[in-house]
């Protein structure tokens, strides 16, 4: 089976940085584009940061200049740099990748379970 695990949330204050990790691990073939999406309380799920196997990347109007994601190819491995918080980036950030998996002809979305990240003001 294929699973992404995130890590590397936790409660900061306001200006602070955080970084967080997504594994990515299983029977995996190749990965496609990855991405963190996040959702705060009430709201809908929505896309932070994403990044192509080549390194291209696109963000949010919210967090450009304040976040970078990055990954590690050969890991298989996801990163989102975070940087100058503010109160209204606390949400459950969920990491997002599209891949094939071994033995499958088609590439398919998985999720992971998801960290909090808390800014306090």
């Amino acid at each position: 089976q294929v699973q992404l695990v995130e890590s590397g949330g936790g409660l900061v204050q306001a200006g602070g940085s955080l970084r967080l990790s997504c594994a990515a691990s299983g029977s995996i073939f190749s990965i496609n584009t990855m991405g963190w999406y996040r959702q705060a309380p009430g709201k809908q799920r929505e896309l932070v940061a994403a990044i192509t196997s080549g390194g291209s990347t696109n963000y949010a109007d919210s967090v450009k200049g304040r976040f970078t994601i990055s990954r590690d190819n050969a890991k298989n491995m996801l990163y989102l740099q975070m940087n100058s918080l503010k109160p209204e980036d606390t949400a459950v950030y969920y990491c997002n990748a599209r891949l094939r998996a071994s033995g499958s002809y088609y590439y398919t979305v998985y999720w992971g379970q998801g960290t909090q990240v808390t800014v306090s003001s």
